[in-house]
């Protein structure tokens, strides 16, 4: 047979197959107008004034910030029918810009009725990634493409339909024909929403909280670039970091000329980020030969002067940082780089100027934070914490006052209280968490039974059930303890012909009501009004609830202490008694570990009290 006769024929639809890869690293966001009125020439004028705005956004929003790599940009696209804006920005190693641009995208769709965005990465869709645990059962990374979009600050799922109820990702252009045609068929969850916007809400405080100044000693001339760009700082530590025998090749030889000769030293603060710092302060590098008698001099006089060793770290900081823009000049300008061409620019029309351009030491001290020195206590690990971190320990040095750890631990128990509450009283929330259309994980789907479906849409709340359900997971027996001896049905576990089983099985009834007792003398089992508190919460009689949980937290507090006369959230008691009744599980599998694990929540182990005993 010939064998031409088994080659594989490709057509255009097989191609087609092959979703387009992002490069590693790199974040794309495309925005769309979906609005029946704005067609052609109006649509295009939009999709302009959006674009200004977004810039004029991010610079009111980030106008400091130093990007890793690309800023945040949008362009025009036209792509068959379809117009829309685009923009593509490689993070390199700070996933800070990544989110940033989340945030900037997050508020302008705010600002636009009308505007639609969809943002992914090289991951794939990383707002679904942050919010795995919550998501509908059927939407997999297989075919989540184009499915999550942002619209008015909220967060939408194109459902199974979007496909043609094929489990495959939508393209593009079905994407779009979908929001236009079904907008009230898309999926919008609380629960996704509030675990793939986690992390905006330490914006926009974290954009200036991840800024790092350090004082640095470099040569006058560059001083004077990083004053007028101080943002060309990232394409110099990258080229210092990941530098390479060609671009050393200036540093290491003795007859080339260089642009930044150590010579006319200054010492100034430098604007980095933290990223880029711990770059650039990380790296072991030993001076090159053009430096070695600028550090023997260094040395020197280091044991006459009383901040010798600060004065050595500024030097051995701003030799680094000197010798990446060194090893960025050598081809600056053919970089694909807007910030690298720019320092091309600039360091061309300076060497062109000669020095009467360069600031002297007055000039130097008006400029903005000119000897701002930040601490770098953020860059050292204990790793004695570390490890206790990694685990879930919390010691006592680690423990604020009341009781709770760090704030980032009260953030996280709040998170879980809110959560909690919000499942409570989320009318469409069944036993696996929100009900949304479209999550049947049935695999023939173009079969679907509407009315089927509807039958589970509807779920009533059975306050006995749950009150049953809520004493299983904090560890209680189904009904409210009683004297087992007394009880009807039990007789036969108190005669004194007993089998040797019921003797066994009565030792640890009694067990449990010591263990209960024991439990409650502590305060830790007290669910009676507590219980009524959550089905107070999820009939809606907040009211009831806060009431309730005040005459609990009174009657906890402690003998002699009365309680206090402002009503108290019922957000201390729900925690409270989540919290006991995962702490009694001792690390091993348990109702209130299960439920907490359906609605996405992990909690650490804690030994602290085994250990301080």
């Amino acid at each position: 047979m010939d064998p031409m006769e088994d080659k594989i024929e490709f057509s255009q639809a097989d191609f087609d197959g092959f979703p387009r890869r992002l490069p590693e690293n790199c974040v794309e966001y495309v925005l769309f107008i979906i609005d029946e009125k704005l067609e052609g020439r109006s649509q295009f004028l939009e999709l302009e004034n959006i674009r200004k705005t977004a810039l004029q956004l991010c610079d009111n929003i980030a106008g400091g910030y130093i990007w890793q790599r690309d800023s945040f940009q949008l362009r025009l696209e036209r792509d068959q029918d379809l117009i829309y804006l685009s923009g593509i920005t490689d993070y390199g190693d700070s996933v800070e810009d990544e989110w940033l641009i989340v945030y900037l995208l997050r508020e302008l769709t705010r600002s636009f009725p009308s505007l639609w965005a969809r943002i992914s990465d090289s991951d794939g869709e990383f707002l679904l990634v942050e919010a795995a645990n919550v998501l509908p059962k059927w939407l997999s990374p297989e075919i989540d493409s184009n499915r999550a979009w942002v619209h008015h600050g909220k967060i939408y799922i194109l459902p199974l339909a979007a496909s043609s109820g094929i489990k495959r990702s939508p393209s593009l252009a079905e994407a779009v024909k979908f929001i236009k045609s079904n907008p009230d068929a898309l999926i919008h969850s609380t629960f996704v929403e509030a675990e793939a916007f986690y992390r905006l809400e330490k914006y926009p405080k974290r954009i200036t909280h991840s800024i790092h100044y350090s004082l640095v000693t470099i040569p006058r001339k560059l001083a004077y670039i990083l004053h007028d760009k101080p943002s060309t700082i990232a394409p110099a530590i990258e080229a210092f970091y990941l530098r390479d025998p060609i671009a050393m090749k200036p540093l290491t030889s003795l007859v080339e000329d260089v642009h930044f000769p150590p010579r006319d030293l200054v010492t100034v603060s430098v604007k980095f980020t933290k990223v880029l710092f711990a770059q650039l302060k990380s790296q072991r590098f030993l001076p090159p030969p053009i430096w070695s008698d600028v550090f023997e001099d260094a040395e020197k006089q280091a044991s006459s002067a009383g901040d010798a060793q600060k004065r050595l770290a500024r030097l051995e900081l701003g030799m680094k940082v000197t010798s990446g823009f060194e090893m960025l000049a050598t081809n600056a300008d053919e970089k694909d780089n807007r910030l690298a061409r720019e320092f091309a620019m600039l360091l061309e029309d300076l060497e062109e100027d000669g020095a009467q351009v360069l600031p002297n030491d007055e000039d130097m001290e008006t400029w903005e934070n000119a000897r701002r020195e930040d601490d770098e206590s953020w860059l050292d690990i204990n790793f004695e914490d570390f490890e206790d971190e990694l685990q879930g320990n919390r010691g006592p040095k680690n423990r604020s006052k009341n009781g709770f750890g760090d704030s980032s631990t009260q953030a996280d128990l709040q998170k879980i209280v809110s959560r909690f509450e919000a499942f409570l009283n989320d009318e469409k929330a069944g036993i696996e968490g929100a009900d949304m259309d479209d999550m049947d994980d049935d695999d023939d789907l173009t079969n679907y039974d509407d009315e089927d479906s509807d039958e589970d849409k509807d779920v009533s709340f059975d306050e006995e059930q749950f009150s049953k359900m809520m004493r299983e997971m904090m560890g209680m027996p189904a009904e409210p303890a009683t004297d087992l001896k007394h009880k009807p049905g039990t007789s036969e576990y108190t005669t004194t012909n007993t089998t040797e089983k019921e003797d066994e099985d009565e030792d640890i009834r009694q067990l449990a009501v010591q263990m209960e007792a024991e439990l409650r003398e502590h305060g830790a089992l007290r669910l009676d009004t507590g219980s009524e508190n959550v089905k107070a919460i999820a009939s809606g009689d907040k009211a009831k609830s806060k009431g309730k949980a005040k005459d609990e937290l009174g009657s906890n507090v402690g003998t002699g202490e009365e309680s206090s006369e402002e009503d108290v959230d019922v957000d201390y008691n729900l925690a409270k008694n989540l919290l006991e009744s995962f702490k009694s599980q001792a690390g091993m599998a348990g109702p209130a570990g299960n439920i907490l694990g359906m609605m996405g929540l992990q909690l650490p182990r804690d030994e602290d009290e085994e250990e301080e005993s």
